[in-house]
Order: C-alpha cells, then structure tokens, then sequence
C-alpha cells in the first residue's frame, strides 16, 4: 500500500531524505560485500558498479515511490529525468564504490531533495561509521544531529583541500598535474574517494576545500547543500543541462570552500590549469 504524499516544505523534505538514506545505508551495511563476480564497469576500466550499486537504488527508488507517489528520481545506476515541476529526487546508492569493494569505510549513500534545479534538502549516510548528514535549505546543517560550521581558515597557504580524478586516463593525468601544481602553495591535499564526503568533511571543517573536475549531479546534490548550510562558499555547474558558471574553473568543475580562503583557492586553481582539465 502507497503512503500518503507529504507536504514540500524543506523540513519534511529533510526528514525524507534522513529517512530514504538511513534505511539505504543499514542495508547496504548488511549485504556481503562483492567479489570480482559481482562487479561490472560503465565508462571505463576503473569506474566500476557493484551488484549492490542496483540492489541499493532499487530499494531508494521503491522507498520513495511510496513515500511520495508521482514524484521524478534521478539516480546513478538507473538514469532518470528531472520533473519539470515539482520535486525531482537525485539519488547515489554508494558514492564511493571502489571505496567500498576494496574495503575501504569512505562510502556513502547520497540523496537529495531538488525543487527547480536547487537542491532544497539532502542528506548523507555513511554504512561503516553510522553518521547521517544533513541540511535543508534556509535550516543549515547537521552531522547526527549536531550543527555543522565550516573551518574559518584565513590563510590558503595552510589549507587541507580534497580532490578526486575521473575515470579516463587522459583527464587523470590533467588532474594530477593540476594538482601537483598546486600542492606546494596550499598545506596539504587529501584523495578520499567520495565526493559526497569530501563536501561533508568541508561543512565539518575538516577540510578546508574541495576542487574536482567530473563528478555528476547525484555525487554532489546532497552535499553541496550540506557544505552551504555550513557556510562554505560552494560552485557547483548546475543540473543536467544547466549553463555552468563561466569562472576558469573549468565547466564540471565542483568548487567548494570555508569563505575566508575561497577567493585565493579559486585563483590558485585558475593559476594552475583548473580551466583546462
């Protein structure tokens, strides 16, 4: 039996999103973790997708069917379209996936909440720590249940930021020199393996920023919300189809920053190639 719809407002909207994602990561936390027989690849050798990929996007997209009928879900694994109005739900049933068949605990399941392009409520559950990450827009952010601040760092040359690569070898070597570049002007640079993470550990003040080239909108609608309500500067390109901001940073480029430091960050990035990667 379908429940009922609730209404759009951004705190019932956070609560669905606490709700869908806590239940994902509980049971993507029981299934066993698949061998070399359960994995395929999409674009590329190195971007792999596991048999707990679907299993766990087929569970978001039936949980939110009956949680709001009618309603668009867009997700990593099985595509989907925005609504033209409405709510547009934008799921990641494990950001993090090589992450999480090697081991690793730096995984999660992302889910956001997008009425007209912005996110309006997003939220963030890691299987092997049990934290839930969350926002709605206007209420700022939360790590079970705790207010979220981002650092207040006031000098780049001191800053921890987070990057990633993308699959294809070509632009993985453009990262890479991007990022060689970069690291002796700022502290340090961290490799995680979870966008959506790396933009939690921003809103957390763990890190200081963020820059990647390539992620997709359902890596970062959730947690760049998460990052703004915590008070980051954050540039995202927009959904798919949106006209990206036309700032050298590249047009897919995710940039996110406590404010104190954004500016320096952004030009260093420029400085180093971030427009050409």
């Amino acid at each position: 039996m379908r429940e009922e719809a609730g209404p759009d407002d951004a705190t019932e909207l956070r609560r669905v999103v606490e709700t869908v994602a806590a239940e994902a990561a509980a049971h993507l936390r029981d299934l066993p973790r698949p061998d070399a027989r359960g994995v395929s690849t999409k674009s590329s050798p190195t971007d792999v997708v596991t048999m707990a990929d679907t299993a766990v996007e087929q569970l978001l997209r039936d949980r939110l069917a009956r949680l709001r009928p009618g309603d668009a879900v867009v997700g990593e694994e099985s595509g989907g379209a925005g609504a033209a109005s409405g709510v547009t739900w934008v799921v990641d049933p494990i950001d993090g996936t090589v992450n999480y068949l090697h081991g690793l605990p730096w995984y999660a399941v992302s889910v956001a909440a997008v009425r007209d392009g912005a996110a309006v409520a997003g939220a963030v559950a890691e299987p092997a720590s049990g934290r839930l990450w969350s926002a709605a827009a206007g209420a700022g952010a939360t790590c079970d249940g705790r207010s979220l601040r981002v650092s207040g760092l006031d000098d780049v040359g001191r800053a921890v930021v987070g990057t990633g690569f993308a699959y294809r070898a070509q632009r993985r070597a453009a990262q890479a020199r991007m990022v060689a570049a970069l690291l002796p002007r700022v502290g340090d640079v961290r490799r995680a393996g979870s966008a959506a993470l790396d933009l939690c550990a921003v809103a957390a003040g763990w890190l200081d920023g963020y820059l990647e080239h390539g992620t997709n909108w359902w890596d970062w609608a959730a947690a760049a919300l998460i990052a703004a309500e915590a008070g980051a500067t954050v540039r995202v390109p927009g959904p798919p189809g949106a006209t990206p901001p036309d700032d050298g940073l590249g047009a897919d480029a995710v940039f996110v920053a406590t404010p104190a430091i954004a500016a320096d960050l952004a030009a260093l990035a420029r400085e180093h190639g971030a427009g050409e990667v």
